[in-house]
């Protein structure tokens, strides 16, 4: 690392900071000052030594007390905590090979399945829920492997920082801040996602900064080899959540400047700069690409039995996974009147029409049986097709066409789908829809018009391939899912209604089981989608999954505003032993006042270059290194930031911790050039003195609030911090603190 340190320009600086501090003196004092330094330089190679010390010294000091602190307790406690219940089950189903569905890129998933399998987990403890007691199971291994990936955000952020200011205390400050974060130290040590996602973030930045620091070596092995892995950890890094797509944007913005500012060397030829923007085309857009759609084939190859998550897919997808009744089933292709049949919503993440006994409870609409769409799969969502004027089924076969009217009754309750001017539960602009009757006998609003989406009279009715609409016969509205979940009374199933507007797009349906003897059965391999159809349709559906996001009982949502002031924290284990997500105030506190600073010296600096002040070459250099440097970590605060304050879905404490990072290594950042520019203002003892008691506070707070403060991530036992006999009863600074 130290050879890529400009000596001259460091030593330039320092010089010139010196000559200041002596500049009210005496001439003759600036001149034998000016002898001493001269006389004090040392031969290059003692330098190089020197360097390479200060640099390693520190930075094994760091990754000393990063092992220390990250791999203490970890199998502490030894039951699930908080998201463990579900990232260990995923891990559980990808050894079992059993498809689920969820909202994340499967990459982090992937990586914790496989370190279990290594460490040898067999995939059969069920993560049922947090508390659940780890008995004979092998977890460690994936709490261990997590902790790793999430360990090495410390030092990764010394080298960000390094490679950004070329500066020893930017870099350990940086690292302490990430280091004493007890937020930081909670959220690695479980078997989450949150770990991988800032481990390969911070490698993309350090990857970024890398390629930057080479721009003097273009198109080395060295400058390949780190475009290359700045390209693979983005396609990590958005492989384990969507919001790596925010240090995409970083990298991105990082790639513009660079290029934009070759472009403005009239040195350089066209030719060098189309060289350039196909390097990065190549590593840093082509390869992600690949290796994201890699992941994702590789997932859909081993997930290839059926589970839980079927339903959320389109029956087409399903025909694919082994055990699914879709799977090497053989149906009728054309639907007929008597024949028992699913009817799967149209719409991404659609689910199966659906009813039970429950009847819809007093005051909202006519009290009669419930109507929903449900994602899995049971025998209430079967229904019997019958013609719209007899009970009776035809004694030969005869095909439902486009127009028929038809009735639907459940099979299970024996009651009729139907319709009325009543007030939908929710969508309050449509009409009820229940289930009304007895053992198939109902009214007229039973009736409905089966039409083929883009058909024509006389197109028959056939299985999965036609998208269908329900049109009711009376009141002339369309039956549609309108993806808003019911409350408890409907068992957060997902409301049906009838809209009248016929256009609604979610008012499509395919008909996935058809069972009927009379017709001839057909496989469904017909129906098998190619691998690029299910990429694009798990996007959709995660994509969909994400925006239909709800807050889990018992747990505490947050807000954008809330997360920078450290305002509530998380529960991650309620209990004896109670493990509770806490940024460290300090720490946290210190960076919005350090963000804010390095916002007045920004524009500080701005408006001294913008008015021409006449001031030491090296000195303007070392402001310009420095400024670049913050702006770019403060634009990387924005990107995973920011953002938030648009989303709609339910959002969490932990959201912000990327965001952490950027604003921890900009601060170690400003603060030392703050510490460096009062070195200017005073004389050489005072201003060494002044220099040592700040690092010492600085360091020596961050580590104590470290200590105070590390039982919310190691586990608190005893009284509550309510209580006033609570050794953490004094640490409850804020009300909203609820450990």
């Amino acid at each position: 690392m130290s050879q890529d340190l400009k000596y001259e320009e460091m030593e330039c600086v320092v010089f010139t900071i010196r000559r200041k501090m002596t500049s009210n003196k005496s001439p003759d004092m600036g001149l034998s000052k000016s002898k001493n330094v001269q006389q004090h330089r040392v031969s290059s190679g003692n330098v190089k030594k020197l360097q390479d010390l200060s640099w390693w010294i520190p930075f094994g000091i760091i990754l000393i007390f990063t092992i220390a602190t990250r791999f203490y307790n970890v199998t502490e406690p030894q039951h699930v905590c908080w998201d463990e219940t579900h990232f260990g089950k995923m891990g559980s189903w990808y050894i079992n090979r059993t498809f689920f569905f969820d909202v994340h890129p499967p990459l982090g998933k992937m990586l914790i399945a496989l370190s279990g399998y290594l460490t040898g987990y067999d995939g059969t403890f069920p993560f049922e829920k947090p508390g659940d007691k780890f008995e004979n199971v092998n977890y460690v291994g994936m709490r261990v492997f997590c902790t790793f990936l999430g360990a090495t955000i410390v030092p990764l952020s010394y080298l960000i920082v390094w490679e950004l200011t070329k500066s020893v205390p930017s870099s350990i400050f940086a690292a302490i801040f990430v280091l004493c974060d007890v937020g930081l130290l909670t959220l690695n040590q479980y078997i989450l996602l949150d770990p991988i996602l800032l481990c390969f973030m911070m490698c993309a930045t350090w990857g970024m900064v890398r390629v930057g620091s080479l721009k003097h070596k273009p198109f080395t092995l060295s400058w390949w080899g780190w475009l290359s892995f700045t390209g693979t950890s983005l396609a990590c890094t958005i492989s384990v959540k969507f919001v790596g797509l925010f240090v995409v944007l970083l990298v991105g913005l990082y790639t513009i400047y660079e290029l934009w500012r070759e472009l403005g060397d009239l040195t350089k030829s066209m030719k060098y700069i189309l060289q350039h923007l196909l390097a990065r085309c190549l590593c840093l857009i082509i390869l992600p690409m690949c290796l994201y759609m890699a992941f994702f084939y590789i997932h859909l190859t081993v997930l290839n039995k059926s589970g839980g998550g079927d339903g959320f897919y389109s029956s087409e997808f399903q025909s694919l996974l082994q055990g699914n009744s879709l799977y090497n089933a053989t149906m009728p292709r054309q639907l007929a009147y008597g024949a028992s049949i699913t009817l799967k919503n149209h719409r991404t993440g659609g689910g199966y029409l659906h009813s039970h006994w429950h009847l819809y409870p007093e005051g909202v609409g006519a009290r009669q049986q419930q109507i929903t769409t449900y994602s899995h799969k049971d025998d209430n969502n079967l229904w019997l097709v019958k013609k719209f004027d007899s009970d009776e089924m035809p004694s030969e076969s005869e095909l439902v066409k486009h127009g028929d009217l038809i009735r639907l009754e459940h099979v299970i309750t024996r009651r009729n789908l139907h319709s009325h001017k009543e007030i939908a539960p929710i969508s309050k602009k449509h009409y009820q829809v229940t289930g009304y009757g007895e053992n198939g006998t109902g009214d007229a609003n039973d009736v409905w018009k089966i039409l083929i989406h883009n058909g024509k009279e006389g197109d028959v009715v056939e299985t999965v391939t036609s998208k269908l609409k329900f049109v009711h016969y009376l009141h002339h509205c369309v039956l549609t899912c309108s993806g808003r979940t019911l409350p408890k009374w409907g068992y957060s199933q997902q409301e049906v209604s009838c809209n009248p507007n016929m256009r609604d797009k979610n008012s499509l349906w395919n008909i996935e089981d058809n069972h009927y003897a009379k017709l001839p059965n057909v496989s469904f391999r017909v129906y098998a989608p190619s691998f690029l159809d299910r990429f694009l349709e798990s996007h959709a559906v995660m994509l969909q999954g994400n925006s239909d996001l709800k807050i889990k009982e018992g747990e505490v949502s947050s807000r954008p505003w809330q997360w920078p002031i450290n305002y509530r924290g998380q529960f991650f284990s309620g209990s004896n032993h109670r493990i509770y997500l806490l940024g460290n105030p300090i720490i946290w506190w210190g960076n919005i006042i350090f963000l804010i600073l390095f916002t007045v010296v920004y524009i500080h600096a701005a408006v001294r270059e913008h008015r021409g002040y006449e001031e030491d070459k090296c000195v303007v250099e070392h402001r310009k290194i420095v400024m670049e440097a913050g702006s770019w970590l403060f634009i990387g605060w924005l990107l995973h930031y920011v953002p938030f304050w648009a989303m709609t879905r339910v959002l969490y404490f932990h959201h912000y911790f990327p965001a952490l990072l950027y604003s921890s290594m900009l601060t170690g950042i400003t603060l030392n050039y703050i510490i460096e520019n009062i070195l200017v203002i005073f004389p050489g003892k005072i201003g060494n003195t002044i220099y040592h008691v700040i690092v010492g506070i600085v360091i020596s707070s961050a580590m104590y609030s470290f200590y105070l403060f590390s039982p919310l991530a190691y586990g608190m036992d005893g009284p509550s911090a309510l209580d006033a006999d609570s050794p953490m009863h004094s640490l409850r600074w804020l009300d909203s603190w609820e450990f």
